[in-house]
């Protein structure tokens, strides 16, 4: 079967269809990020809930390329339209019904349900299958409406798939940096709404030129031969091999915001730069690589080159860097920011940024990214001038490419995500993922020798794996590749990674005395032996409180805010919650080189429990409630900072306290003291901290004195060196009882889930 007219080709305005795909592409990469975060709210941010939000969004894209594949062979132009129109169109309505579905009912009902949210989760996250698969639909359907021969076929799916591809890295950079911050997720999400409406509806006006379309039999839809039949690979084999090249680069995308996440010292404005960098590349590499594919007799060697090239260099690359980092003194200001403690205030800011800084958030993604995924999208060009030879299938077989492909990423993102990187770190998961290199190099050097010998063919099937293994082998062990990018040496450096991130400690000296700097994700958080702010934060609160038996502490740090919340005799359990677990494999390491008593109590206490894991879905859990409850201190502008900082936050710290329990937060931003006070109807302000209760909060100077004279509270805290009696005396100074403002606050002056304002940068 072929489209045909009974006289011409169906004019369809594929210019206009390839701006509509970019629209369309823009708004899909904005719901994932949206859609992603307020999942987090439920599922919880860590790497298992993580990875089956991810894994539900690809399956949805793969069902949907699979349906769309089929209906495209069997619909005419007219009707094809009349199917993405209505795709669109779907897409918008459950955007503009997301908020309410995910926010108002999924959320509260897992914050109802206590020890049971997870089971909300997968049904909230179940529900992505609806869109997604519309998102997938699409591809399959354009292909064959703006097809009217095989031949050329390629070009158009390229020039679709890469105009869609720009778009979503144009979501991505645009949607983040502009709209995002300045409406927020819920205002957004309507934006989005209108824009796939607006595509629905052009399409259908479109569709009107197609309405002469028809499908006829025949087989004059048949390729210009590129090469003989019996050189063709069987068909089943480029579903094979697209699934592997989809594995492949998914794996590598893990690797690279890793990495960079790490280098870049990641704030909420990374991810975007980044996932913009990755959609510039595959969308650039399919719109270049369209002139070349359409001349290309071997469309085969091209594909597999290309496929085989993305892992090469991502590999050699990453070695190349390291061994700049080291030996070049050009590089020292780059060594420097990676050993250094705060990061850049990044919020796609360019033009404020300095020339080194500059080339550091735009240059290295680039230089690290872009070549390879510019080999991608050309790889999907050839791919397809190889796969098409029947225009009858050729719906079908973009469907089934499609889904293979995403399949690949879905089974890369779970087998990198939950265990390579578990395993064998970011180092041994970018060797093996450089090592499929010799799969496609093999295969490649076969397609070039197939007339000669066979032990020819062997023998360069066998240099082409030797080649894969050499270029592996060279990526530096974990201890080297971590200290590389934190600035030391690795006998300065003490690492962990899995799958929830990297910790890493370092310090001047390879002792790890006198200090000792704690890094999550390339972000200093604190340091060793305890003291100064992370003391005080711990302290008050359990001395404020007159028996604070349960305590949950939300991050771990250094552990100094931990160690300090448990200095009461009274406090029968403390709960810490830290959602990166190599955290606590480093303080044991330490605390095995040093011997710091602070370290050897906080890892011993049996009244302290380690829990790794998201803290926010732990309070959800735990419907029984605590005493004290706080959150170590976090960068307002970090990465999903604002899960700590939002007034649904906030509400739910509030339901989870005993009656006299004190909630605690760091307070750096007008908005967070803002967002405080209007959730709770009692306030006091110990700088730089904030204190909430649902009764009045109790201020006996002499009562506090006297807790923190107890035998066991003043060894407690002299055993890590905290000078308690300081902290003490600047609790008493200045503690001051301050008014709600509940019900008061313009909701611009607010941190909220739908719009966290301190996150984004959003100037006050």
């Amino acid at each position: 079967m072929l489209l045909t007219s009974p006289a011409a080709p169906p004019r369809i305005r594929r210019a206009g269809l390839l701006v509509l795909f970019f629209i369309s592409g823009f708004v899909a990469l904005l719901y994932q990020v949206i859609w992603q975060r307020l999942l987090g709210l439920i599922t919880g941010l860590d790497l298992n809930a993580a990875t089956m939000i991810v894994t539900v969004f690809m399956l949805g894209m793969g069902l949907g390329s699979l349906a769309g594949g089929y209906m495209a062979d069997r619909f005419d132009a007219r009707r094809l339209l009349l199917v993405f129109a209505v795709a669109e169109a779907i897409v918008a309505c459950f955007a503009l019904g997301s908020r309410a579905l995910y926010h108002d009912f999924f959320y509260r009902l897992a914050a109802d349900v206590g020890r049971n949210p997870t089971l909300v989760g997968a049904l909230a996250a179940s529900t992505l299958l609806v869109p997604t698969a519309c998102m997938g639909v699409t591809l399959p359907v354009l292909s064959k409406a703006v097809s009217d021969a095989v031949d050329g076929a390629a070009a158009r799916i390229a020039g679709l798939y890469g105009w869609n591809t720009l778009g979503a890295a144009a979501g991505a950079w645009i949607g983040s940096a502009w709209l995002i911050r300045m409406f927020g997720f819920e205002y957004s999400l309507w934006i989005g709404a209108s824009l796939n409406l607006l595509c629905a509806v052009s399409v259908l006006f479109m569709s009107g030129a197609a309405a002469g379309a028809r499908l006829a039999d025949g087989d004059g839809g048949r390729a210009p031969a590129t090469e003989p039949d019996g050189n063709r690979p069987a068909w089943w084999r480029w579903p094979a091999l697209y699934f592997l090249s989809g594995f492949v680069a998914l794996g590598l995308e893990m690797v690279w915001f890793r990495v960079l996440g790490v280098t870049l010292k990641s704030t909420a404005f990374t991810f975007p730069l980044l996932l913009g960098f990755y959609l510039l590349g595959v969308g650039g590499g399919s719109l270049a690589a369209r002139a070349i594919a359409n001349r290309s007799r071997h469309p085969v060697r091209w594909f597999l080159a290309a496929q085989a090239a993305v892992p090469l260099y991502a590999g050699l690359s990453i070695v190349a860097f390291l061994w700049a980092l080291r030996t070049l003194p050009m590089l020292a200001d780059v060594r420097r920011y990676f050993g250094s403690y705060e990061p850049i205030d990044f919020a796609f800011n360019f033009l404020e940024l300095t020339p080194p800084k500059v080339a550091l958030y735009g240059g290295l993604p680039a230089l690290l990214i872009l070549p390879p995924t510019l080999l991608m999208g050309a790889s999907f060009v050839f791919l397809q001038k190889a796969a098409h030879s029947d225009l009858g299938h050729l719906g079908r077989r973009v469907g089934w490419l499609q889904a293979a492909n995403i399949m690949g990423s879905a089974l890369g993102v779970a087998l990198v995500g939950l265990l390579l990187l578990d395993r064998v770190g970011t180092p041994g998961t970018l060797s093996v993922l450089t090592v499929a290199a010799a799969v496609f190099l093999a295969l490649a050097a076969r397609d070039v020798l197939r007339a000669s010998r066979r032990g020819l063919r062997l023998a360069a099937a066998l240099a082409c794996g030797a080649v894969a293994v050499v270029s592996a082998l060279l990526i530096p062990q974990p201890a080297s590749f971590w200290g590389e990018l934190h600035g030391v040496p690795s006998s300065r450096a003490i690492h962990a990674e899995d799958g929830t991130g990297v910790a890493v400690l370092t310090s001047a000296q390879e002792t790890f005395r006198p200090t000792t700097d704690v890094f999550v994700n390339g972000l200093g958080q604190s340091r060793i032996p305890f003291r100064g702010v992370h003391s005080f934060l711990g302290l008050v609160p359990v001395m404020l409180h007159p028996n604070p038996r349960r305590v949950a502490i939300i991050g771990l740090g250094s552990g100094d805010t931990a160690y300090a919340a448990a200095g009461r005799p009274e406090t029968t359990a403390l709960d810490c919650v830290e959602i990166i677990a190599g955290q606590i494999r480093t303080l044991r390491e330490l605390l095995r080189r040093t011997g710091y008593p602070g370290l050897d109590s906080l890892l011993t206490d049996p009244r302290v429990q380690h829990r790794v894991g998201d803290g926010r879905r732990f309070l959800m859990r735990d419907a029984a409630g605590f005493d004290v409850i706080e959150a170590d201190a976090l960068r307002p502008g970090s990465a999903y900072a604002g899960h700590l900082y939002s007034r649904e936050y906030f509400e739910l710290v509030r339901s989870r306290l005993r009656p006299g329990g004190l909630a605690v937060t760091w307070a750096p931003t007008a908005r967070i003291r803002h967002t405080f006070a209007d959730v709770f109807p009692h306030v006091a302000a110990v700088p730089p901290m904030l204190i909430g209760a649902n009764e009045p909060i109790a201020f006996d100077v002499a009562a506090i004195r006297d807790r923190a004279g107890h035998p066991q509270t003043v060894e407690h805290y002299r055993r890590a060196g905290i000078e308690f009696g300081g902290h003490i005396d600047d609790l008493v100074a200045t503690f001051r009882v301050q008014p709600s403002a509940r019900g008061q606050v313009d909701e611009g002056l607010l941190n909220t889930d739908l719009f966290p304002r301190d996150e984004l940068r959003v100037p006050e």
